[in-house]
């Protein structure tokens, strides 16, 4: 279900990312049970060996090489879908205290599923993203991230609410996205929001993706 340890740990080598043998393992099994539910429920497009290493495992994680995620950091991942991209920084970087947030009861089954069998101690919250940030969650993360979940006018004031004063959102997006950065500027603003960055780099093949960092200034 994924590439031999050489080649993967090649993979990232590659973009600066040190992966262990046990953390591959940890990889192989995630891949094994991507693929094996994606077949009665619909998780992903991508499940060829090759995809699933480059596309969803490297893809998620590249963040770590593009901006410095503190220690301990409380990570909260919106609508985490198949836990991606939280699952695979948890598996590089497991001082993350990490909780993953999805609005269908099925995935977040899968996510309690997968975090258990990984032995990665997440929580997973069962909640529409636009409501997360009502309630006890509220402030209560140093970094937000989303990955393929909707368009920056909608995620920021989804997603900031659940920061603290001072921490970060990260969006991860395809090579072009400065139209929708654009568009979102005056909801980024509104929410409390700036855009500090906009980091934009390449996967191995050549599909291009965009960091775009955006620090909470207020409440």
């Amino acid at each position: 279900m994924l590439i031999p340890f050489e080649d993967f740990e090649k993979l990232f080598s590659g973009a600066g990312i040190e992966v262990t043998k046990p953390q591959y393992e940890k990889f192989k099994r995630y891949a094994e049970l991507l693929v094996e539910t994606n077949r009665v429920m619909n998780l992903t497009a991508i499940t060829d060996q090759e995809g699933i290493a480059e596309k969803h495992f490297l893809d998620s994680v590249l963040p770590l090489k593009l901006f410095n995620i503190p220690d301990s950091a409380r990570l909260a991942d919106i609508g985490s879908g198949a836990g991606f991209p939280g699952v695979p920084l948890a598996i590089v970087r497991p001082d993350i205290k990490l909780t993953l947030i999805d609005s269908l009861l099925k995935r977040v089954k899968f996510l309690n599923m997968l975090t258990a069998e990984l032995e990665i101690p997440a929580v997973c919250i069962h909640s529409r993203v636009e409501d997360a940030g009502r309630g006890e969650l509220r402030g209560s993360f140093d970094i937000a991230v989303a990955r393929a979940v909707s368009r920056l006018v909608k995620l920021a004031p989804w997603c900031l609410p659940l920061v603290k004063s001072g921490g970060v959102f990260l969006a991860l997006k395809g090579g072009d996205c400065a139209e929708e950065i654009s568009e979102g500027e005056k909801a980024v603003k509104k929410a409390g929001g700036v855009i500090e960055d906009v980091i934009r780099y390449s996967l191995p093949r050549g599909d291009g993706r965009s960091l775009v960092v955006i620090r909470k200034r207020k409440s």
